[in-house]
């Protein structure tokens, strides 16, 4: 005999509302990118706009990539003429990465798309909800930590 399902326990199903959310963001996100701009790209203009010539291994730790993944996102980022990559003065071995021009456009738009789907995720939440909403999320990480699983 099935037992009724409450709106509480579906509303808590978290595992696969947060899925569910993440990949209607991520199609919003695709559909309002900069010209030509992917997400994974715009989230690396983010990082240089914040630190412009950051090295490689820190972009990527900001991004929370491993170094095949930062490497192939910033050569995918230097063809696209948005991102420079430079040897490191102090050590032959390491690559810092730089905005281009058209790097800093493209962040400036990215910025702006950014902003507005924040605005309409936090439509309909206090400040106080959505601060809960943030440290949940941010929780997630601190419980499974990169390489955790991996």
């Amino acid at each position: 005999m099935r037992t009724k399902r409450s709106l509480n326990d579906l509303d808590r199903r978290l595992i696969f509302l947060l899925n569910v959310a993440q990949r209607r963001v991520q199609r919003v996100v695709a559909g309002q990118s900069p010209r030509g701009v992917t997400a994974a790209q715009a989230g690396l203009l983010f990082v240089l706009g914040q630190r412009d010539g950051a090295l490689l291994g820190e972009a990527g730790a900001a991004l929370d990539l491993g170094m095949p993944g930062i490497s192939g996102l910033v050569e995918r980022t230097v063809e696209a003429g948005l991102v420079e990559k430079r040897a490191d003065p102090d050590d032959g071995r390491a690559w810092r990465l730089w905005l281009t021009a058209s790097g800093r456009r493209a962040l400036e738009r990215a910025k702006a798309g950014a902003a507005a789907l924040n605005a309409r995720l936090m439509e309909g939440f206090t400040d106080a909800e959505i601060d809960i909403v943030a440290r949940w999320l941010a929780s997630v990480q601190q419980k499974f930590p990169k390489g955790e699983n991996e």
